[in-house]
């Protein structure tokens, strides 16, 4: 269901998917962008004046990062371990990024396909510290994708 007129989305209501797993303790995703290179065209028209003309290229694959706070969940690590040991048919998987509204409700979704894990990161170690220790993935792909939600 769309959200009404003059409502927005919330930006703190997000999950992952990935092989029917969904994952909701994520705190930022960044790297959502769809994008096309940009193609220049430069010749002289008939009557001989220049043209510096711009054209859609190709669609360009891209990265996307995630961040949560360091669980006992190992899921990550596996996936990057497939990555380490050249086990790339297993490492490429397609997944989705739901981003729902205040009443839980899926408003946007985004499909990636034959994303694999990049890096794994970990947050600042610092003694004295009273903050989350985090993760970060960074998922590459082959293609991003707005998809419709229902």
């Amino acid at each position: 269901m769309p959200l009404p007129e003059f409502d927005t989305g919330v930006g703190w209501s997000f999950g992952l998917t990935i092989d029917g797993i969904e994952i909701r303790e994520i705190q930022e995703i960044t790297g959502l962008k769809l994008e096309v290179d940009a193609i220049e065209l430069k010749h002289n028209t008939f009557d001989g004046k220049y043209i510096n003309k711009k054209l859609p290229g190709r669609k360009k694959a891209g990265e996307i990062t995630l961040t949560r706070g360091v669980t006992g969940n190992r899921g990550w690590h596996t996936w990057i371990k497939q990555v380490f040991e050249g086990d790339m048919p297993g490492a490429r998987k397609h997944g989705e990024i739901t981003i729902y509204d205040y009443m839980n409700t899926p408003v946007q979704a985004f499909k990636f396909h034959n994303g694999w894990a990049k890096s794994v990161e970990y947050g600042t170690l610092r003694a004295g510290d009273t903050s989350v220790l985090t993760e970060k993935l960074t998922i590459s792909h082959e293609g991003l994708e707005p998809v419709a939600t229902s």
